[in-house]
């Protein structure tokens, strides 16, 4: 949790902590027997699949708060903290993705 709070500090650490993360899932794809094209494709499936599965975790709006900012939406995040949600995102990314490509050998594809 303090490593991705670190990393999330700013956009410069986010994208890296992301490009690392992905790139040591899309190479663990490969060396399951997974195309570079095709661990690149599943990978961007899987994450983007993932992100919209992981915004309204733990997400509080502001009227929860009570802080509403004049012209929002009183349903909106109060903090969306999108820099840590792409990162987590990108963790959990990589374990379900490991998880599909390790299944593919078992499917013959």
């Amino acid at each position: 949790m303090f490593l991705v709070n670190w990393a999330a500090r700013s956009l410069a650490t986010t994208l890296l902590a992301i490009f690392v993360l992905a790139g040591i899932g899309i190479y663990a794809g490969v060396l399951l027997k997974l195309s570079v094209a095709g661990a690149f494709g599943l990978y961007f499936v899987v994450w983007w699949t993932l992100v919209f599965a992981i915004l309204p975790v733990r997400v509080r709006t502001q009227a929860e708060t009570g802080e509403i900012a004049a012209g929002t939406d009183p349903g909106a995040p109060a903090n969306p903290a999108l820099r840590e949600r792409a990162i987590w995102t990108t963790i959990v990314a990589d374990g379900v993705f490991v998880a599909i490509a390790a299944f593919f050998p078992l499917s013959g594809l």
